[in-house]
């Protein structure tokens, strides 16, 4: 039965908004009669799935945010792998989230699938018509699984990738915050000892006909500068921040700046891990979910944010449709680590693909996050160090004319 958005007055005047289902929107109208309220819009939900999210037109689009962040989309998915593996039909699965669903947008896009399904249209082709809430990856091994009949244990599979995306994601950050919270505070002190603590000291010695010292004049110097021209040098920043994401938008540019990250000492390690585990993960899902290796292969490429290991996966996908194994094509591409290239050709001989190379991402995770964490380790001191020598050096500059004068007067 499809489900129609409805605004209506109540008795007391006050505007209702809601969701009902109805075979057709003169039966909905009728509904709402019955309940004693004054229709006044009534329409497919399908045809306004993003209404809840605030705004329209234009507004809407930049403003609103997803129906469903990473960690909400993984819960979800594992909440109808739950119902769907109980036996509960999709339909009364789906049903049973509206019901349970406490944010509105969220109702709002349940409902808006499960009418899609009602009406013949099948999950993951529900799916494909909100593309801002569900990628292709997830439309496509929900098909996948829709086409096996076994969309409970896909599903259950989609939302360990997630969860295991999540995690990996989080630690990252987790591992990075720190010294951005470091260098952050440093950079606030030393701006803040520059621009008010040393020009008071400049005040003092103003008057005096003394010759300073070379450290409090080379500080006096950068102080002067920073007050002055300190806007012009955040201009500047923003400007070549601005000038960078537009610089990436041009395919070729952003294909050459992405290769350079990867070559990288530290980071560009770190980059390459990352997105081969990402690549071998969503690659596994979908050869396990049944997805035919060329599709699963151009799908999983799409997922790498790294333009050049995407325009390697997309070379190595054309290896295999020329009939190469996708051990040799994948070991061919040098920016893509040796150790997902063995751990294919060891599935290709054992015939199990999807189980090597979901072993070969998790491996490949665990070494990116103890790097991450080695990273951390070492940054954490450094930072503090290098943060202790400039306030040094600083206090140096204030410290020694008074020193100089302290030694005159005995």
């Amino acid at each position: 039965m499809p489900a129609y958005a409805f605004e209506a007055l109540t008795a007391a005047g006050q505007t209702e908004k809601g969701l009902l289902e109805a075979d057709t929107a003169r039966a909905a109208r009728s509904l709402l009669r019955g309940r004693g309220l004054v229709p006044l819009s009534v329409e497919p939900a399908s045809a306004t799935s993003g209404a809840a999210g605030g705004g329209t037109g234009l507004n809407r689009t930049l403003w609103a945010s997803k129906v469903f962040n990473a960690a909400a989309l993984a819960v979800w998915t594992r909440q109808l792998a739950g119902l769907v593996s109980s036996g509960l039909p999709l339909e009364r699965a789906l049903a049973a989230l509206t019901d349970e669903a406490e944010d509105p947008r969220q109702r709002h896009l349940m409902a808006t699938l499960r009418a899609e399904v009602n009406g013949g249209s099948t999950f993951a082709r529900a799916l494909a018509q909100h593309p801002r809430e569900f990628s292709d990856v997830y439309a496509a091994v929900i098909a996948a699984g829709e086409q096996s009949g076994a969309l409970a244990a896909v599903l259950d599979n989609l939302a360990d990738d997630l969860e295991a995306r999540e995690t990996l994601k989080g630690k990252l950050i987790g591992a990075s915050l720190y010294p951005a919270i470091v260098s952050l505070v440093a950079v606030v002190i030393v701006l803040f000892l520059v621009t008010y603590v040393v020009p008071q000291v400049a005040s003092v010695f103003a008057g005096s006909k003394r010759t300073l010292p070379f450290l409090t004049v080379a500080m006096l110097a950068i102080s002067d500068a920073v007050r002055h021209w300190g806007w012009l040098g955040l201009l500047l920043l923003v400007a070549g921040s601005a000038g960078l994401v537009v610089a990436r938008r041009q395919e070729a540019l952003r294909l050459r700046m992405d290769a350079a990250w990867l070559r990288l000492p530290l980071v560009g390690r770190l980059a390459r891990g990352y997105n081969a585990a990402r690549f071998a993960a969503t690659l596994a899902m979908l050869a396990g979910a049944g997805v035919p290796i060329l599709k699963a292969l151009h799908t999983a490429a799409d997922t790498l944010h790294n333009r050049a290991m995407r325009a390697d996966a997309l070379d190595a996908l054309v290896l295999v449709r020329e009939g190469s194994p996708l051990a040799s094509a994948l070991a061919g591409k040098k920016r893509f680590p040796g150790l997902l290239a063995m751990f294919a050709r060891l599935g290709e001989q054992t015939g199990q693909l999807p189980v090597m190379l979901q072993r070969a991402a998790q491996q490949l995770g665990n070494e990116v996050q103890r790097r991450a964490m080695q990273m951390a380790t070492i940054l954490e001191p450094l930072l503090i160090v290098a943060m202790g020598g400039v306030v040094m050096l600083i206090v140096l500059a204030v410290l020694m004319p008074i020193i100089q004068l302290n030694q005159l007067v005995n």
